[in-house]
């Protein structure tokens, strides 16, 4: 391994190459470990303070280089430089790598002589967009989602998602891998066993060797090995779950998973440490799982409808409930191609349950609310009922109580016209508490939870942290340099996002995959929330934008933070402002030091040219909305990355890591339903009379769906035990610049502040949607956790 000092004539003074021989005779050991090694640079005065440094691996493999650190510098005392990269060895590179100091630089006031360094980096980790790459190169470049089918199997053909008017989405970063021979549009997809090997740039794939990679294989495992083995099975074992007691064995016994090829293929294939972490089996073929939250402390409180109501405002979609503003509600589909969608539910449908107030009354006092499924699945419910699964489009209004609880008061499920001119048949349900009503009050409430569940996958997950985030990793690499200030600000919150990504496009999003095997959306998934793309907007991406727009605040300059919450007690709403303002303020702190007034931001070409590329290439499909945030003033540059580090970090800790706490027992948050409410005088009617939980269960996910199901949202509810939580970098020396740390470690205190906050209002009791009658306190906005199950945490980025 050769080290340079770095500086040249016109290009810095470069120093005498450090050899460092020892490690060069070394054999790479077998176990990943961190080792610290001495070198010795010789110093002439002429070179001042050191820029970057070179370096060449002579070595026969790969290393994972964290930092170097330069001690009695003249003058300067440490230098530090933060690498975090793999490095090659050098006959794979054209140019050395080079590392540059953690002092960051605007593009105008970077050191006449490292700025051909600066510019070459740009060029590199930009790639020429044509040659196929390979695993140990750094080149980000856009791609469509163009991999998600195989049009050589009629089951798998997929529509090309991104670059058209029918199909607009995100883009996703390019593998380089060659169309197919039949569809020269799709892109080849590799087989499982090659899925760890899909290009992403070197040192966005898990670099950090814990326990990233090893959740990454074990979802890849999930549909590799135990899926196909499980649903040979599943016609004679493991069908349905047949009682509530049954369901529970996840949790207690585990449910026996039978001898043979099922445990021979995964033992074969996996070792048995990672077969247990897998399906929760220990080894004998009994798939246990950890008790989810929500039925820890009680095992029927999730069916009430005070727990369905507080979910909304504190579960793990808190992100959909808006207040209703007109009365019966309408729909915004086309009526030319969908006829009249508007509700069906009228006002002596809810009064009885209204505290004795008239709708109108109800209405303008704020205190009618709506969970509104219905434009979002109607134009795919007759295709979606085709299949296996059945569904209604739904709405469901909610009554805000005095106590600041919300109650449900109607549902509406609805089905397309078999004549579509039609409009909508719709059936709308109230609730009830005996017989027969009861039991379809409930099934109703399930077909909202199933539709919730889907929304809230495809989208408030997927779509608007995972999808929407990466154009953004890819823009910042290519346009912004490492010594950037704003890319120091942004790096953390990129971290792994293009790897989990890449790993979602291989068995998670893609044909026949896990989503398309458990939520009842199918192979309409990612299509459907290509459709709701269409009306995402960057700058609505702000809390404070969006709680308005959904009608949950109002603007009140007398408010904490500027805005007086519709409902008080909103708990994601509550938190996600204490956190959207410590982060506000970090962003200001630190953009200030760099940008003291508007000139040096438009003049910024590095930054320009990020923001230019962010519009036309990384969202492009959407590069002619007027909504686009200009990059002209430092409030914009403020405002712009305060929206991106609330995305990567708290908006979607508040949508993932309550998966499991919720969706981890299957009756409270089913992924599909296979049944539509039975008609009067049918044997399934007599049913719903007899058994009416044996009805709930053989209407929502069997057991295989939901085996797959809780296996999957266990493994993406975990934090890793290398997690980076907000307040957190990786290196406390990532920057040389004393007032941006300073400004980092209040923000850090802040955000202990924050967490003292939290843990006093789950204190109060008069706080409801807090704790709830399940008695989970929310957490999910709570910034710092331990390893594991937590339910709380922020990590900085989309990384699992």
């Amino acid at each position: 391994m050769c080290m340079y000092e770095h500086k040249k004539k016109f290009r810095g003074k470069l120093g005498k190459p450090a050899i460092l021989e020892d490690w060069i005779s070394t054999i790479t050991p077998l176990t990943v470990g961190e080792s610290t090694y001495e070198v010795t640079f010789d110093w002439d005065v002429e070179i001042g303070l050191p820029g970057a440094f070179l370096i060449q691996n002579l070595h026969h493999s790969e290393f994972y280089l964290m930092t170097l650190t330069l001690e009695n510098v003249p003058g300067h005392g440490q230098v530090h430089f933060v690498c975090n990269s793999w490095v090659y060895p050098s006959k794979y590179y054209t140019n050395d790598r080079i590392f540059f100091a953690n002092k960051a630089y605007l593009p105008s006031e970077t050191p006449a002589l490292l700025c051909p360094y600066r510019e070459e980096e740009m060029v590199i980790l930009r790639g020429d967009g044509t040659r196929m790459l390979e695993k140990w190169d750094r080149v980000y470049d856009y791609a469509l989602y163009n991999d998600l089918g195989d049009p050589d199997d009629e089951e798998k053909v997929r529509p090309v998602i991104g670059g058209s008017s029918e199909y607009p989405y995100p883009r996703r970063g390019r593998t380089s891998r060659p169309p197919t021979e039949s569809d020269p549009n799709t892109e080849t997809r590799l087989s499982l066993v090659e899925s760890m090997k899909i290009y992403v740039p070197r040192d966005e794939r898990f670099g950090h060797l814990k326990k990233s990679d090893f959740l990454a294989y074990g979802v890849e495992s999930i549909l590799k090995f135990l899926l196909p083995e499980v649903e040979a099975i599943a016609d004679d074992t493991l069908n349905e779950f047949d009682s509530f007691e049954d369901v529970m064995k996840l949790y207690n016994g585990g449910i026996k998973l039978p001898q043979g090829p099922l445990l021979d293929g995964l033992l074969e294939n996996i070792s048995l440490q990672m077969f247990k972490e897998i399906i929760r089996s220990d080894g004998e073929g009994l798939a246990k799982y950890s008790i989810p939250q929500v039925i820890e402390a009680d095992l029927s409180a999730w069916s009430t409808d005070e727990e369905f109501a507080r979910e909304m405002l504190a579960g793990v979609n808190p992100v959909s409930i808006q207040l209703l503003k007109v009365f019966p509600p309408i729909s915004k589909l086309d009526a030319n191609v969908y006829a009249n969608q508007n509700s069906s539910i009228r006002a002596p449908h809810i009064e009885e349950h209204l505290d004795g107030l008239e709708v109108d009354v109800a209405l303008k006092a704020n205190r009618l609310f709506i969970l509104d499924h219905h434009d979002t699945l109607m134009p795919y419910v007759k295709r979606i009922n085709a299949t296996s699964n059945k569904i209604y489009a739904t709405r469901t209004l909610l009554f805000l109580q005095k106590d600041g609880t919300l109650k449900p008061v109607a549902i509406e499920l609805s089905l397309p016209h078999e004549d579509e001119k039609l409009g909508a048949i719709s059936k709308v349900c109230t609730p009830a508490k005996d017989g027969v009503e009861a039991t379809i009050w409930q099934l109703a409430k399930t077909y909202v939870a199933v539709n919730d569940s889907g929304v809230h996958q495809l989208i408030s997950h997927w779509l608007n942290t995972h999808a929407v985030i990466e154009p953004f990793v890819i823009a910042t690499n290519r346009h912004l340099s490492v010594i950037h200030p704003i890319n120091k600000l942004l790096h953390p919150h990129f971290r792994d996002t293009m790897n989990i990504n890449a790993s979602a496009r291989n068995v998670l999003i893609n044909s026949k995959g896990i989503l398309e095997r458990t939520f009842f959306t199918g192979k309409y998934s990612i299509e459907i929330s290509s459709k709701i793309y269409k009306n995402w907007a960057f700058p609505n991406q702000a809390l404070p934008v969006e709680l308005v727009l959904r009608g949950m605040a109002v603007e009140d300059s007398n408010a904490p933070h500027g805005l007086r919450l519709t409902i008080e007690d909103y708990p994601y709403a509550v938190d996600g402002l204490e956190i959207w303002s410590a982060i506000k303020t970090w962003v200001q702190d630190y953009c200030t030091f760099y940008y003291k007034n508007d000139d040096m931001v438009h003049s910024d070409t590095e930054l320009q040219s990020w923001w230019k590329e962010l519009r036309e290439e990384g969202h492009g499909d959407l590069k002619h909305e007027p909504w686009w945030p200009k990059m002209s003033s430092v409030k914009d540059v403020i405002d712009n990355c305060t929206i991106i580090i609330w995305i990567s970090s708290a908006l979607h800790a508040a949508v993932n890591f309550g998966q499991y706490p919720y969706a981890g027992y299957p009756p409270n948050r089913p992924t599909l339903s296979r049944r539509l409410l039975p008609e009067p005088n049918t044997p399934e009617y007599d049913e719903l009379k007899e058994d009416p939980k044996k009805v709930l269960l053989k209407t929502v996910s069997p057991q295989v769906q939901s085996l797959l199901s809780i296996t999957l949202i266990e493994i993406l509810s975990r934090h890793t035990s290398d997690e980076i939580y907000l307040g957190q970098r990786e290196c406390p020396e990532w920057t040389m610049d004393p007032e941006p740390l300073k400004a980092f470690e209040k923000f850090g205190n802040k955000l202990r502040e924050i967490e003292e906050k939290i843990v006093k209002m789950n204190q109060d009791e008069r706080l409801k949607n807090r704790y709830g009658p399940v008695k989970v306190s929310y957490t999910l906005l709570y910034p710092s956790s331990e390893e594991g199950l937590t339910g709380r945490g922020i990590p900085n980025s989309v990384s699992i």
